[in-house]
């Protein structure tokens, strides 16, 4: 039975998904924000233009929320660069006092709370400090190391314990979907890429490091485990590891990309997407002009993903990076069974990119 969702950092590569997916489900939402959602569905929903990191104005929003029954918690921070802040303890308190600044106001008056959901990731497994085990599981003893996570997730299990509502925390892989200008989302990235590599004569090199295997989850999938987990009696109190249910490896989907792009397939030619990119700025500038585009600068269109992405490509390594792969069949075995191609998924979003005239067509 649908009920009233709240969607924290819904303008964001997962939560534009859960907007979207909870509408298509019949649930009212609310999607909290400081930018209004880009999303399809003709529905309507609110939208709460709140910066979790200001607990004024989070708590004069939230606090007139009585009827809320669910909370799907996708909001974060991230620092400039990304990488280094991921270890930095002033990253990790205010992502936690962000998480108290939606949920304390919340408690002050909605009686009704039934069930709460948490995005981790795999840092839970220390992926970003060392090798993790293969593959990593939901049950394993927690990794000693300092985390947001851990904060997070502390406070989250004593206020449910001391409050009576639910709640579930998912650990998903590579997420790939529609937001542009976030801290991590590949497929903007990518694209901006292949259209200066085209717009220069450039042929399309895969710009990263040394080849691995890792897996991926479309934000549609992980939206649906959402909406699954809100009322799902086998998802109260667990945590999950969601992929796609495939693996890939960056080489071998390069030319179903390119296809999409409208490019050619080159040599590996190693680039920092992170210096590269900003570096563009005025060929993208052009791009946007000659194909009608979105006046979208090239600040705005990447965000911190340009980071990310050296880190995903693995440029500069001249040894893989440790494995990263968990075992989502604990997710299986609770009953949701959905999978995803993620060659298919790479392709979906550069299309969708391109029909929203923020990347030129092909």
């Amino acid at each position: 039975m649908a009920g009233k969702v709240l969607i924290a950092g819904a303008s964001g590569v997962v939560g534009a998904a859960a907007v979207e997916e909870f509408l298509a489900q019949g649930w009212e939402v609310v999607a909290l924000s400081r930018r209004k959602p880009e999303i399809a569905s003709a529905r309507a929903f609110q939208h709460l233009a709140v910066d979790l990191q200001d607990a004024a104005s989070a708590k004069a929003a939230l606090s007139k929320l009585g009827d809320v029954t669910h909370v799907v918690y996708t909001a974060l921070f991230e620092k400039p660069g990304l990488i280094a802040g991921w270890s930095e303890k002033d990253q990790m308190e205010t992502n936690l006092a962000m998480l108290k600044n939606c949920l304390e106001p919340l408690l002050s008056n909605a009686k009704g709370l039934k069930h709460f959901s948490l995005l981790q990731g795999t840092k839970a497994y220390g992926i970003h400090l060392h090798p993790m085990p293969i593959p990593a599981r939901e049950g394993a003893a927690r990794d000693q190391h300092a985390n947001f996570y851990w904060l997070q997730e502390d406070y989250l299990r004593a206020t449910a314990q001391k409050a009576g509502f639910g709640f579930t925390i998912l650990r998903p892989q590579l997420i790939i979907g529609s937001a542009y200008g976030v801290a991590m989302n590949l497929a903007p990235i990518i694209g901006a890429y292949a259209a200066i590599c085209r717009e220069q004569g450039e042929p399309f090199g895969f710009p990263g490091g040394i080849s691995y295997v890792w897996e991926a989850v479309d934000s549609r999938l992980l939206a649906r485990v959402f909406t699954w987990a809100a009322t799902s009696p086998a998802a109260a109190g667990q945590h999950f590891n969601v992929t796609n249910g495939d693996v890939f490896e960056w080489r071998n989907l390069w030319p179903a990309m390119a296809k999409v792009l409208g490019v050619q397939v080159g040599p590996d030619k190693p680039r920092s997407m992170a210096e590269y990119l900003p570096a563009k700025a005025g060929v993208w500038d052009g791009i946007v002009k000659k194909h009608g585009l979105r006046p979208v600068k090239m600040s705005e269109l990447v965000g911190e993903s340009h980071h990310y992405a050296d880190f995903c490509f693995a440029y500069g390594a001249t040894t893989p990076p440790p494995p990263a792969f968990v075992s989502a069949i604990k997710l299986r075995q609770a009953g949701f069974t959905e999978v995803c191609d993620t060659e298919d998924m790479f392709c979906y979003w550069l299309r969708n990119f391109i029909e929203r005239g923020i990347l030129p067509a092909p």
